[in-house]
């Protein structure tokens, strides 16, 4: 971990704020890039990435590796992957602990994983190779979650702790993902975050959800909420100060209030460096 960066404070790059960002060349420590985005670019997005990686740190975040599936890794969107990341020199590269595709569909959803010894080595081992293969960092983030399977027989935590310790991978931790799964599966965030191996921790997510019903949906769409920040106020100092970002997804505000949204972050980790030291009795 000594070799990555701590790149501080960033935002997840949207494309409706593209125009105020070129013209006001905001402060901001670095911008979280959708791979999938520039994959395939138009001549407007080939232009949104020269701007970028001109000017700011860029990593990438994916949303379609589905690493759970049952189908074959897909080498010729992996292969695409890693030229962008040498592109824009991503330090890491990151996606989801979740499943997506079977023969002949892709669901283009985030699904949750059986949580079992059979399928935890099953995901390590792709993770190992995806990592291998793109030749950076390669970490994965905890998922939002709605419902589990019955045939669970381990923690998400605990899941999610053995696949980057066996695969040697790395933690994308969303902190507000572990809130919203608390609430919609009523677990104990403290059980969630007492074993985690924080020095595998490259990034942290932070967002906002909404509540539908009985349900917590992360809709990425409302400000940050107080458990939320108070779960990043443990987590931060943990995690060696990792980098940190907000995801602003729907319902846009505009460039500058997003920005002061995700300079929250700031606030708390001043106040956890400037706390006093704990006098032993």
């Amino acid at each position: 971990m000594s070799h990555l960066p701590r790149l501080g404070i960033g935002v997840g790059f949207r494309p409706v704020h593209f125009d105020t960002i070129k013209e006001e060349n905001p402060q901001v420590d670095w911008f979280e890039l959708i791979t999938e985005h520039f994959l395939s670019r138009s001549k407007r997005s080939e232009a949104m990435l020269a701007f970028l990686k001109e000017r700011y740190p860029l990593v990438l975040h994916g949303v379609s590796l589905a690493i759970g599936s049952s189908t074959p890794l897909d080498f010729d969107y992996l292969k695409k992957v890693k030229e962008l990341a040498k592109e824009v020199k991503a330090p890491w590269i990151s996606d989801h602990l979740s499943w997506g595709k079977i023969a002949g569909a892709h669901f283009h959803d985030l699904l949750p994983l059986p949580h079992n010894q059979e399928v935890l080595e099953y995901v390590a081992e792709r993770a190992r190779i995806v990592q291998d293969f793109l030749e950076v960092p390669f970490a994965l983030e905890n998922l939002s979650s709605y419902l589990a399977f019955q045939e669970n027989e381990i923690p998400e935590w605990e899941f999610y702790r053995q696949v980057v310790e066996k695969s040697g991978t790395y933690m994308m931790l969303d902190v507000n993902n572990i809130y919203v799964s608390s609430k919609n599966l009523n677990f104990s965030v403290d059980d969630y975050l007492k074993d985690l191996p924080y020095e595998r921790v490259v990034q942290i997510h932070l967002a906002g959800h909404s509540y539908h019903g009985d349900r917590v949906i992360d809709t990425h769409d409302t400000p940050v909420c107080n458990p939320v920040w108070e779960l990043y106020r443990k987590v931060w100092p943990k995690a060696n100060k990792a980098s940190t970002l907000l995801e602003w997804d729907d319902h846009f505000l505009s460039f500058e209030e997003t920005w002061n949204e995700a300079l929250k972050a700031k606030a708390f980790q001043q106040e956890i460096v400037h706390a006093p030291a704990c006098i032993p009795c």
